[in-house]
């Protein structure tokens, strides 16, 4: 754990108290607003040092610590993306500080294409598994032999299990499937999508990947769940665009939230 991230720490706790967080939450693109939902206190990436600028639109740049559902969670508004400074650790802070605050687990939401016909835009997807297509890895330049981080189940089982039975109390349809990691900024190719579902994927996006992979080198459990926002390029006649993704967030933000819910409620009744 840097230095930089246990000073963060503390500050965080001298603004939003002491009580450590059992969750910390990543919002993707169009899903801010589930932070307005938390019972707590706002603080701005640019109150932090060396966090993120998140200056991606649709994203709402603040850390929130406080109270979902009875849990204490820390939900991180907005993400830094590899396609914004050629970084893939530049999540690595925001992550070290959530650690340091006590967290157990993160868990990550983003939107994402999907590759699987039954799975239109609008849905959600319980992430199985990733393809990290885009090549780089957070931990290049990790000096200790902890770079190494066995990545077998890095989507925690029995979190995912727990998702899809909140999934059910909530009466919510979610999928699940095999998440691939597309660099961007630009949307994929037709031919990029072809080689992806031959290789097993189902929905591709942007994000998560390397956070995933940061929250397993810190020790944290990790999930993930997709808003499916369009279909992949050559899947539908939809015109793909970051507009059009911060349009159908909202269709499959509501479900999402929903599971979020009762997820949280049943850690609460376990407790």
């Amino acid at each position: 754990m840097s230095k930089n991230a246990e000073a963060l720490a503390r500050d965080i706790r001298n603004r939003a108290g002491n009580a450590p967080i059992a969750v910390g939450l990543i919002l993707g693109s169009g899903l801010g607003h589930l932070a307005d939902t938390v019972d707590g206190v706002a603080i701005p990436y640019s109150d932090l040092p060396g966090f993120p600028h998140a200056g991606v639109s649709g994203h709402n740049p603040n850390l929130v610590i406080g109270e979902l559902e009875g849990v204490r969670v820390a939900v991180f508004g907005g993400r830094a993306h590899y396609y914004e400074s050629g970084r893939a650790d530049a999540m690595r802070l925001p992550l070290e500080v959530l650690a340091a605050l006590g967290a157990g687990t993160m868990l990550a939401t983003n939107a994402a294409g999907s590759m699987r016909p039954d799975m239109p835009t609008g849905s959600i997807m319980n992430l199985t598994d990733h393809i990290n297509f885009a090549g780089a890895n957070p931990l290049i330049g990790e000096p200790t032999d902890r770079r190494f981080v066995p990545m077998k189940d890095c989507y925690d089982p029995d979190i995912r299990a727990a998702l899809a039975a909140a999934a059910t109390t909530a009466e919510v349809e979610m999928h699940e499937g095999i998440y691939a990691w597309y660099s961007g900024p630009s949307f994929e190719t037709i031919a990029e999508i072809k080689a992806l579902r031959i290789l097993g994927a189902d929905a591709v996006g942007m994000s998560t990947v390397p956070e995933v992979i940061l929250a397993r080198f810190l020790g944290l459990k990790a999930a993930a769940i997709s808003c499916i926002t369009n279909m992949a390029a050559g899947m539908s006649d939809e015109q793909i665009s970051h507009s059009h993704t911060k349009e159908m967030a909202p269709l499959g933000a509501a479900k999402l939230e929903r599971v979020l819910r009762a997820w949280l409620q049943k850690q609460v009744q376990n407790t």
